[in-house]
């Protein structure tokens, strides 16, 4: 048996939970630069709003309701996450942390457990308890049914944050009642053409025969079949790593100084060099995009994109920022307006086992992968952006994300951990 244990509105939760007062109110967080929702709780759904609605466009629904915004905060919200994190391995022999704010928990070692779902309860229960963040949970064979239990033990509270699927009954009743689009391996764009197949539910596809399920699809539909029937095929314990990293921001307005995009370029060079060492990878492509507002009619338009093979696949912020300033120089022209630029890394591949270039211009490369290490240890224990590059340095203002609704960082900053006041 599978656990999913799926935070509640987490970005939102997170923000509630040091304001208690802010319970049963609609909250929102917003994205880069304040610009979209994109986590709200139930009650700002009720009202009208919606995740990736442009906060200008609902401006008015925001103030009618007395909405309280945040802005992002992923310094507080990973912290956080952690704290969860440590909660529910305690609770299992394995545990497997698929995002920030879920993670499958194997419960094959049935010997633990009195009851399954009297434990899962007591587990949601002292998560909420020891960090305010409610959770759902879903218990299942497969994980594919233990993600679809959560999102019944979410919506229905008739549930008690856990909702077994764990007899034939009840996997079926899941499946008949499920919407197709949410399962866990199809999503939207293949709806259409299990539809146009004869496939309308989740129930509809699994009763499908195994040669017919082969003869249409990859072997990823495959796995979900086997899955939707009971059957265990998707090991999350061995999650591939991502194949393209990109980082990109607008800038606070439109600007034509090529000193400030090469700014920003670099800082967003190396923070997709920080996410490609997080999970020990080397990179072999680097591409730059530089944009104009296309809101701008008024003004001339320039939208580009170059990339280019690096010497040797490479996790070195060094050189890849060196590389995003090579590009970005290119793709300048003087005269337009820029409102934003990207950095996007590709043909990524494990570092382990990587075999050097007898031909690596980089002749010290073992101590630049130190420095990275020191560079990355130094960021983490006393915040982003503690040590950089020189480039990186110097019109921060023009291109760091606007964040009017930031609220402290709680757990990370010991300036900013929170005071009670005795009354």
């Amino acid at each position: 048996m599978y656990a999913l244990v799926d935070c509640n509105s987490f970005f939102c939760s997170v923000e509630i939970s040091f304001r208690p007062w802010l319970r049963g109110k609609p909250v929102c967080v917003l994205s880069n630069n304040d610009g979209c929702i994109v986590a709200l709780t139930k009650e700002a759904k009720a009202v009208g709003l919606h995740r990736g609605d442009p906060v200008h466009q609902v401006r008015d629904i925001i103030e009618r309701n007395d909405v309280t915004l945040f802005s992002g905060n992923m310094m507080l919200y990973s912290a956080m996450s952690k704290r969860v994190m440590s909660i529910l391995a305690r609770a299992a022999t394995r545990i497997d942390v698929y995002s920030i704010d879920e993670a499958f928990l194997d419960l094959s070692d049935s010997g633990r457990y009195r009851d399954i779902a009297a434990d899962m309860r007591a587990l949601a229960a002292q998560v909420l308890q020891w960090t305010g963040i409610p959770v759902s949970i879903g218990v299942a064979p497969t994980r594919t049914l233990a993600k679809m239990g959560s999102r019944f033990a979410k919506e229905y509270p008739g549930y008690h944050s856990v909702c077994m699927i764990d007899s034939e009954s009840r996997r079926l009743k899941a499946l008949e009642l499920f919407d197709l689009a949410d399962v866990w391996g199809i999503g939207r764009r293949t709806v259409p053409k299990l539809a146009a197949l004869g496939v309308k539910t989740p129930l509809d596809l699994a009763r499908k025969p195994e040669e017919w399920v082969k003869r249409h699809f990859n072997v990823n539909m495959y796995r979900t079949w086997l899955e939707l029937n009971g059957q265990s095929a998707i090991d999350t314990m061995e999650k591939a790593e991502k194949q393209t990293i990109s980082t990109s921001r607008s800038f606070s307005h439109l600007t034509d100084d090529l000193e400030v995009i090469e700014t920003g370029t670099a800082n967003f060079a190396a923070s997709c060099a920080n996410k490609l060492r997080a999970q020990n990878s080397l990179a072999g492509r680097i591409g730059v995009c530089i944009m104009t507002s296309t809101f701008r009619e008024d003004l001339p338009q320039h939208i580009e994109m170059l990339d280019m093979p690096l010497c040797i696949p490479t996790a070195d912020t060094t050189e890849l920022v060196h590389a995003a300033l090579q590009l970005v120089r290119r793709l300048y022209r003087p005269g337009y307006k820029y409102k934003k630029t990207c950095v996007m890394l590709s043909d990524i591949i494990p570092a382990a086992g990587f075999q050097q270039d007898l031909f690596d211009p980089v002749s010290n490369r073992p101590e630049r992968a130190a420095l990275m290490h020191v560079l990355d240890d130094v960021n983490t224990r006393y915040g982003l952006h503690s040590l950089q590059f020189a480039v990186q340095t110097g019109h921060e203002a023009e291109w760091r994300s606007k964040h009017l609704h930031n609220s402290p960082d709680y757990l990370t900053n010991i300036n900013e951990i929170p005071v009670a006041n005795a009354r």
